[in-house]
């Protein structure tokens, strides 16, 4: 399937680890130039090295905070300016798993007010800066990384993935007009480097090995094993897409069917 990309030009938080990387280097793969954003300068600058010349395109490093207004501004004003537009910006800034997963009585409302401001408003700044330069093309992707904990009530950081399907509901509505379209995926358990901290911390917890721990989670998965990076971003190239211009303000989970709920 011709997905059309080649040529246009994605941001994406978080993209040099994990699930961020995962959908850089395929965004790359498909001819996209890529800035990639994050905090550290040194990691982000190796990333973006790395991918580049396992593709042959253009990743441009774009450090920045995403908890800081007049940075996130300043990084998209830049990557505009250097590639000449911004067509696709995947959001997916965050600590992974959230900050506030213990019970109410050891629970840190700084922490869950920093989780918030990081993936639900920088998620919301991102989308904002980005949205000005999409308009004037006529044409946007707007992707955001939620997750599963919002499906449930197992972790109090699970708000913020309420919020976010909220935002891309309410961006959806907003700027359809313009010809850009906002969804938001929800992994399942990813082979990623912070997996394996989940799991240690879990085997602690359980009083298990964090093999069974991992172990537990395929048996209960139905297709019986942990997800790759990967197959979260082949979803995400599709909506990034043309061939994805009549979907928006939709929740999609990519999670190998471990949500048993049922949402029409």
């Amino acid at each position: 399937m011709d997905l059309n990309l080649k040529g246009k030009v994605a941001v994406v938080t978080g993209g040099s680890l994990g699930i961020g990387r995962a959908v850089t280097e395929a965004l790359a793969r498909e001819g996209v130039r890529v800035a990639i954003v994050a905090r550290s300068k040194g990691p982000l600058e190796e990333a973006a090295r790395e991918i580049s010349a396992a593709t042959g395109v253009e990743i441009l490093a774009a450090p920045a905070d995403v908890s800081q207004t007049d940075q996130v501004q300043a990084m998209m004003d830049m990557v505009a300016s250097h590639f000449g537009r911004i067509d696709i910006l995947v959001n997916g800034a965050a600590h992974p798993g959230g900050l506030v997963r213990s019970e109410i009585e050891n629970a840190d409302p700084e922490g869950l007010l920093e989780d918030i401001n990081i993936k639900v408003v920088g998620y919301m700044r991102c989308a904002k800066a980005a949205a000005a330069h999409m308009k004037k093309n006529g044409f946007g992707r707007i992707i955001n990384i939620g997750g599963l904990t919002g499906r449930g009530s197992k972790q109090l950081s699970g708000m913020r993935n309420v919020a976010i399907c909220h935002l891309t509901k309410t961006l959806s509505d907003q700027l359809g007009p313009s010809g850009i379209t906002v969804n938001v995926v929800h992994p399942g358990v990813v082979e990623t480097p912070h997996i394996h901290e989940l799991y240690a911390k879990e085997a602690k917890l359980q009083g298990l090995t964090a093999e069974q721990v991992e172990a537990n989670y395929a048996k209960v998965t139905p297709i019986r094993r942990v997800l790759q990076p990967n197959e979260i971003a082949d979803a995400i190239l599709f909506l990034a897409s043309e061939r994805a211009a009549a979907i928006t303000g939709e929740s999609i989970a990519v999670d190998g069917g471990i949500t048993r709920g049922i949402f029409i």
